[in-house]
């Protein structure tokens, strides 16, 4: 019996899920066997030209737990999820051989890396059927081609709204799946459990004070903690609030904090929009709801240039005519280590390293000052952030550091934030600095 392949990459649930529905629907057409499979590569445990490893230990714990999570959803269904390390080209063509598959589905994601490994499967031999599922709005959708988007995220949003566009609904969750192919033992790269595969064994309380406390269950990774905490946050006076208390530096409902499992993919924006506009239509819309809108809207904004630019956004000089940025390693460690000088960079930096989380005005303060202070390369601040938070979303992170640099498509040149006037607009009573710098 042959076997249709499933590769859960940056999408890990079961509801809103059209590029597991198509391969559901490939292998019952076929009468097939399904598999599903995750993939964890080395590179994600080497260091970066930075110094340090890619992967640090607040996104593997946060990881570990949302797929196991998934494991245990896929468990109900008579499913398994297969844990293989190595790297996608080797283990995932061998995988597909050792169980009689000729064809792997995914989801679409339009990142350099992420592209060059299916091109990889490709070149194997492989057919590779790739799915775009993490946006709101779809790119063929959008009243312009993504050749053509406009280059400012106002006029991108004002075009999206002028022509009315919504999301498609969200799709359930399946009820049941095809079985898995009875030749599951000696698959290349298996891994027996999650925490073994991301080397997250740690089992350290999350700090009292983090924003974002991804150790105790309502903030654990998967798709079960995601939309209980979702129902949760939608309910008043939440949302009602967001666009008054999104900037606070400390708080657990000062913002939705939706990001660690948009990030995983545990939830999918169209299963948040759906549930917001059911809020809407029950407690009335507002500033505070619209503003929720905006920012998934900011979230397809940094999708779309991906389709748009490539790998352009991950050069030195990103989209911009700036000479190439200098770099001081010093101050890049002191500014890791949240040893600047500067308090209020150097709390957030604290905050970062000690949960994982801090929250979205802190990370402009804090990258303003690594590019703009500092004079550092806004490169190695994108990969610093990138190994310690939670939420890290690879299109986000470079949009935003883009952003923030000036070498994005911002008209302005760069965005200074001044560490003092950041200070007495958002921590006055320097409450936020005692909790980090005590």
């Amino acid at each position: 019996m042959r076997t249709t392949l499933f590769w859960f990459r940056n999408d890990l649930r079961l509801h809103d899920q059209r590029a597991l529905k198509q391969a559901v629907e490939h292998a019952q057409t076929h009468g097939q066997a399904l598999l599903l499979v995750y993939v964890h590569e080395p590179v994600q445990d080497a260091p970066t030209a930075w110094g340090f490893r890619r992967m640090g230990t607040h996104r593997r714990r946060f990881l570990a737990d949302t797929l196991a999570d998934l494991q245990k959803s896929l468990e109900a269904l008579g499913q398994r999820l297969v844990l293989l390390h190595g790297p996608v080209a080797e283990v995932l063509p061998a995988c597909a051989s050792h169980v009689g598959a000729d064809t792997v589905f995914c989801e679409d994601i339009a990142a350099p890396e992420e592209e060059a490994q299916v091109q990889a499967l490709i070149n194997a031999g492989l057919t590779v059927k790739t799915l775009w599922q993490s946006s709101l709005i779809e790119p063929d959708a959008l009243p312009f081609a993504a050749e053509d988007m406009p280059q400012v995220f106002t006029v991108f949003r004002q075009r999206i709204e002028a022509a009315g566009l919504q999301p498609l609904p969200p799709l359930p969750a399946p009820v049941q799946l095809p079985a898995p192919p009875e030749a599951l033992t000696n698959l290349p790269g298996w891994t027996a459990d999650a925490a073994t595969l991301l080397q997250a064994h740690t089992q350290d309380a999350a700090h009292e004070r983090a924003n974002f406390t991804y150790t105790q269950a309502h903030c654990r990774g998967g798709e079960s903690s995601a939309l209980a905490h979702l129902q949760n946050y939608l309910t008043p006076p939440w949302p009602d609030r967001y666009k008054q208390t999104r900037n606070a530096l400390q708080g657990r409902h000062t913002s939705s904090h939706w990001s660690p499992w948009l990030a995983t993919g545990a939830v999918s924006a169209r299963r948040i929009w759906a549930q917001l506009q059911a809020y809407e239509q029950q407690h009335g819309s507002n500033d505070g709801t619209y503003w929720l809108w905006f920012e998934l809207l900011w979230r397809d904004n940094f999708r779309m240039l991906h389709l748009q630019h490539g790998p352009q956004l991950y050069a030195a000089r990103g989209l911009s005519n700036l000479p190439k940025p200098s770099h001081f390693p010093k101050d890049f460690a002191r500014w890791c280590s949240g040893q600047t000088g500067e308090p209020i960079v150097d709390a957030g930096m604290r905050e970062l390293a000690a949960t994982g989380f801090t929250s979205n005005r802190m990370r402009q303060i804090v990258a303003s000052f690594l590019v703009h202070d500092l004079s550092c390369d806004w490169r190695a601040g994108a990969a610093w952030f990138e190994s310690q938070l939670v939420d890290f979303d690879v299109q986000s992170n470079q949009g935003n550091w883009l952003y923030v640099s000036g070498r994005g498509t911002d008209p302005r040149v760069g965005r200074r934030f001044n560490p003092a006037k950041q200070t007495q607009d958002h921590d006055p009573q320097g409450r936020y600095r005692q909790v980090w710098l005590a």
